[in-house]
């Protein structure tokens, strides 16, 4: 008994460390103290509050009364994915403890993360109300990235969205285009964020499908492309305006003498959380992507 809980103080502090060197969009995690449990394991609930603007004073009666509104709106979790791995006793004895000790972190590194910003990246760009481009379209060049860029932030300033925690999500290839023009050319829009984060294409795009894991052709897991979705070429994101939470992480380390079934280690994991966008700050997102297909 002893040992499984030694080999959880080992493993399980290296789980929270991969996440947060290897999640693109761990910059946007909100405060866990602003959700509350809700009534059921998959809520959370979220305060939103609400005001009414300035009135005329009067000199004789004073102020107009206003009302401010603070309510709690109840929101389902949509992220709820897992897997179990087991790995022989003397498989792991064999491979002098790799087999099991890497598989942890190799699993929340080449696994969960990717997955999770893809989800998160393709439910904030289907949200319905966002700013984006009319149509889809490639970049060229930097001037024209550039170009987009300068719209994209003109539009977010002109809809009143606070500058500050406002990040830009862009390919590594346009983000290149951009600082390879030449030096004479103005890069100054890329000022105007609070951090800048390249996105592999892998994880961005407007879509996305989760395979469950059991059915045909499925087993493997993971997630691909959406059916007709398209790439995104970058997206800005203020903080403020996303609710993005870990609700349930569970890292799980079973040991050979815990194994009822088995002479043989077992880790799983699960994750329970939530991407959505407030409804009162979509133009706190905007969207630029390619021709879908």
């Amino acid at each position: 008994m002893a040992n499984a809980i030694e080999l959880a103080k080992k493993f399980i502090p290296m789980l929270d460390e991969v996440y947060k060197l290897s999640s693109l969009t761990a910059v946007l995690d909100g405060a866990a103290e602003l959700a509350q449990q809700g009534a059921n394991a998959n809520e959370l609930i979220i305060p939103k509050l609400d005001m009414q603007g300035l009135g005329d004073y009067n000199r004789n009666s004073g102020y107009v009364s206003g009302d401010v509104t603070l309510t709690n709106e109840t929101v389902k979790c949509n992220f709820d994915r897992g897997r179990m791995f087991t790995v022989d006793y003397l498989d792991n004895l064999e491979s002098a403890g790799i087999a099991f000790g890497r598989l942890s972190g190799e699993f929340i590194r080449t696994k969960v993360v990717p997955e999770l910003d893809a989800f998160r990246f393709a439910t904030y760009a289907s949200a319905s109300g966002i700013s984006k481009v009319a149509t889809g379209a490639a970049l060229a060049d930097g001037a024209a990235v550039v170009a987009a860029l300068r719209a994209a932030v003109s539009e977010m300033d002109e809809d009143e969205v606070p500058q500050t925690e406002r990040y830009l999500f862009i390919t590594p290839t346009l983000l290149g285009m951009v600082q390879d023009m030449d030096t004479t050319k103005s890069r100054e829009v890329l000022q105007n964020f609070a951090g800048t984060v390249k996105v592999p294409q892998t994880r961005f795009y407007t879509a996305i499908e989760q395979n469950d894991g059991t059915s045909s052709g499925e087993e493997a897991g993971g997630y691909k492309k959406g059916t007709g979705a398209a790439n995104i070429n970058f997206m800005i994101i203020h903080k403020a305006a996303v609710i993005q939470f870990q609700k349930h992480v569970a890292p799980k380390i079973i040991s050979p003498e815990q194994n009822q079934t088995a002479d043989a280690y077992k880790f799983g994991y699960r994750n329970v959380g939530i991407a959505d966008v407030y409804e009162n700050k979509v133009a706190g997102i905007y969207l630029h992507h390619q021709a879908a297909g």
